[in-house]
């Protein structure tokens, strides 16, 4: 007996919005997000503040908590950057920047190396992160902020 292999034809069908090579909007997101590890790296609210929404709806999640809003992110993220480090660096890579309409999601990996204010002590924390953006009167914003740490691959762990 003689076996026959037939390959599968999967058709997808997007909607006409769907625009996930757009060169323009997709170098925009990515010069965004050049600015949101500036903002981070310097502990700079007032250009994080000019990169997040200030919609009620914007959240950011991440391993100390869970921040609603431009203000909580402010005072939880940016705050506490600038007053717990004395240096910051984060550093993206594999970054992935897909678009739908008016919304893009941005997915990377990222090194954050830092120096604790108090002790003068190194940290080095590694992660992934996902970034909502939302397009409104041409320009885009952050809506949400999810991030966590690296991937867990052994056994047991």
């Amino acid at each position: 007996m003689k076996k026959i292999i037939i390959p599968m034809l999967l058709v997808f069908y997007l909607p006409s919005s769907f625009s996930q090579n757009n060169q323009a909007d997709t170098g925009a997101i990515k010069a965004l997000i050049a600015r949101y590890v500036e903002s981070i790296s310097t502990g700079d609210s007032v250009l994080g503040s000019k990169l997040f929404s200030h919609s009620p709806e914007v959240s950011f999640i991440q391993p100390r908590g869970h921040q609603h809003g431009w203000n909580e992110i402010s005072s939880q993220i940016y705050n506490f950057f600038a007053k717990t480090f004395t240096k910051r660096n984060l550093s993206i890579f594999n970054e992935h920047v897909t678009e739908y309409d008016n919304v893009a999601w941005a997915e990377f990996y990222w090194v954050f190396d830092a120096t604790f204010k108090q002790g003068n002590m190194p940290l080095q924390t590694k992660g992934r992160e996902t970034q909502i953006w939302n397009k409104t009167n041409n320009e885009w914003h952050l809506v949400h902020v999810h991030y966590s740490s690296m991937p867990v691959t052994g056994e047991r762990q």
